[in-house]
């Protein structure tokens, strides 16, 4: 898997934070034979409560924009840095229904955030159709996609 050879190349950890995902995306990375060696922990923050307390988030934050929303998943992305020893993060939030949603936020709204080293990070907000389980397998899928992408981008600008 290029994720875990780009990692591992550099000497970085990566680290997740799940609320929607329900620790899918650490469970699909940990799979994998040797991931000790570049996976450092994950975070499953499916509360509010939770995001606060283990992430270091804000609950004003929460309050205004929501947790499924691009601020909070960002937050979550650095909280995910500065509560490990990981140099790499991605972090999820959405609604995979059938419940939750509404007009501004349908069910299969789900916020996605990758950052490298506490300074440069990407982030997204995809609508995925289908049921629970579609939206859950789906949002692993584009948050293993959006971290190799940013990996690869950043392979040139980090030689050892």
């Amino acid at each position: 898997m290029q994720i875990a050879e780009t990692l591992v190349s550099r000497e970085w950890m990566l680290v997740t934070a799940e609320s929607c995902t329900g620790g899918g995306v650490a469970q699909a990375l940990t799979s994998l034979a040797g991931s000790s060696a570049w996976f450092e922990r994950g975070f499953v923050t499916y509360s509010n409560r939770s995001k606060e307390e283990m992430l270091g988030i804000d609950a004003g934050l929460i309050e205004r924009h929501g947790a499924v929303s691009l601020a909070v998943v960002e937050a979550m992305a650095l909280g995910a840095l500065g509560n490990s020893a990981g140099q790499v993060s991605l972090a999820i939030s959405g609604i995979a229904g059938p419940a939750g949603g509404n007009e501004a936020k349908p069910v299969g709204t789900v916020c996605f955030s990758w950052a490298l080293d506490k300074m440069r990070f990407s982030s997204d907000l995809v609508v995925f159709d289908g049921d629970r389980e579609s939206v859950r397998a789906q949002a692993i899928a584009y948050s293993l996609s959006g971290l190799a992408l940013m990996l690869n981008s950043d392979r040139d600008a980090f030689k050892n």
